[in-house]
């Protein structure tokens, strides 16, 4: 029976005999012995490899593979406290199942490098450690809405409206029709609570920004969920409660990996409720009283939201936007129409936005008008205002940008190295 590395490192193992196998992660060679630094899914063992043990033909054949050639070993665990997870294995044989003689990935490699060997570089640890935090996130996005009484359902990925503004759609032929690539599933998770008031989805989302920025992706994962009868603030609140479990979870099941990548886990660790909420024109007075240069009405670009956010260790909702910045979908606030009931949840530490959310427009009237005032035609959006015809309600939801959530919890200085295989404006391959 084979152990994964991580079961064998422990004082329980001393003596015994373990079979293991995974790939070469470092080899030298110190006269008749090759020293050999094992990696499987699960971690890292440093394996000794004595010619006499193991016979000449099959030391010779070891001696001439390279780095990520694959392994079957048997032999003793031991401790050692100079091994690099301070046990080794005193190996009795060994079998060598897919060599590897010159893998193209050295520690000089540069960035751009590693992008078109991303297929490879997979293997490396920090991306080890990257996709099981990934993972956890995935999965406690999954349970959060699921243990709140959330259905997960899916919606099209071809469309022909957009939900985030037309300069940002991806056109693709269909057919001798124009279709876009879905840029947000928000419209149809609308359709969906008429049915089953509380619906969630994660799927792909595709934005054809031209920003060569350290958050932008053109694809990336999308977590949404949408509604029935929640107003502003009772989104905010999910959404909090979905933050704070993701974290809990991550800090749970993943604390090795966040201290392989050299996460400071104290701000993870201290986060609590409620976050910070901050109305737009405060948000505004806070920015140019820190000598951040930008002006009511401006939207918040990247450069703004990281030296916002620099200045906080938690989460901050801001709320109440002026309407000429947010999409015509957002329902303005009946206090003060000319800002809209809806929020952006920012990530601390210069990370910013990881959240769009807020309260829809629910009356047709009002959608109509704010449709006329953004140039929309109805027609191109039917459907869309159908649901405003029959028994149409109050209703919110919120999308969250899972890639930013990892490169935020994950401490990571670029975005692209929070997605397995990252598309950007330079980018679709490998």
């Amino acid at each position: 029976m084979f152990h994964h590395i991580s079961e064998v490192l422990s004082d329980n193992f001393i003596g015994k005999e373990v079979a293991l196998r995974g790939w070469i992660y470092r080899k030298r060679r110190m006269g008749k012995i090759i020293f050999v630094v094992l990696r499987d899914s699960s971690d890292i063992i440093q394996c000794v490899i004595e010619k006499k043990k193991i016979g000449n033909e099959k030391f010779k054949e070891l001696d001439k593979v390279g780095v990520e050639s694959s392994l079957e070993i048997n032999g003793v665990i031991r401790k050692e406290e100079r091994a690099p997870t301070g046990y080794e294995v005193d190996v009795k044989d060994i079998n060598i199942i897919g060599p590897s003689y010159l893998f193209p990935i050295t520690k000089d490699k540069s960035d751009e490098f590693l992008l078109d060997n991303r297929h490879l570089w997979l293997r490396s640890r920090e991306m080890n450690a990257i996709l099981k935090i990934r993972h956890t996130v995935f999965g406690a996005i999954h349970e959060f809405f699921r243990e709140n009484g959330y259905y997960e359902v899916q919606g099209p990925i071809f469309v022909t409206g957009a939900v985030e503004g037309g300069s940002t759609l991806f056109e693709v032929p269909y057919f001798g029709k124009k279709a876009y690539l879905s840029q947000s599933a928000q419209f149809y998770l609308e359709t969906f609570i008429f049915s089953l008031e509380r619906v969630y989805t994660i799927a792909p989302s595709f934005r054809a920004e031209k920003s060569r920025t350290r958050r932008h992706l053109t694809e990336y994962w999308h977590a949404e969920g949408e509604v029935a009868w929640y107003h502003n603030e009772d989104m905010m609140r999910d959404e909090e409660e979905l933050i704070m479990h993701i974290v809990q979870k991550v800090l749970e099941e993943r604390e090795k990996e966040l201290k392989f990548l050299n996460r400071d886990l104290e701000i993870l660790k201290n986060l609590e409720k409620p976050f910070i909420r901050m109305k737009y024109e405060e948000l505004i007075e806070f920015a140019q009283e820190n000598g951040i240069n930008i002006e009511y009405g401006d939207d918040l670009g990247a450069d703004e939201e990281t030296a916002i956010t620099k200045k906080f260790d938690k989460p901050i909702f801001v709320t109440h936007y002026p309407i000429e910045i947010k999409p015509f979908y957002h329902r303005p606030d009946p206090d003060n129409p000319k800002v809209v009931l809806c929020h952006d949840l920012l990530a601390p530490e210069g990370y910013g936005e990881i959240i769009g959310g807020g309260e829809r427009i629910y009356k047709l009237d009002v959608l109509l008008r704010r449709m006329e005032e953004e140039g929309l035609n109805p027609e191109d959006y039917y459907w869309y205002v159908d649901l405003r015809k029959y028994g149409s309600i109050p209703h919110s939801g919120f999308g969250l940008g899972v890639d930013r959530l990892v490169w935020w919890l994950a401490g990571l200085s670029h975005i692209k190295y929070a997605i397995p295989y990252p598309r950007t404006i330079r980018r679709t391959k490998p």
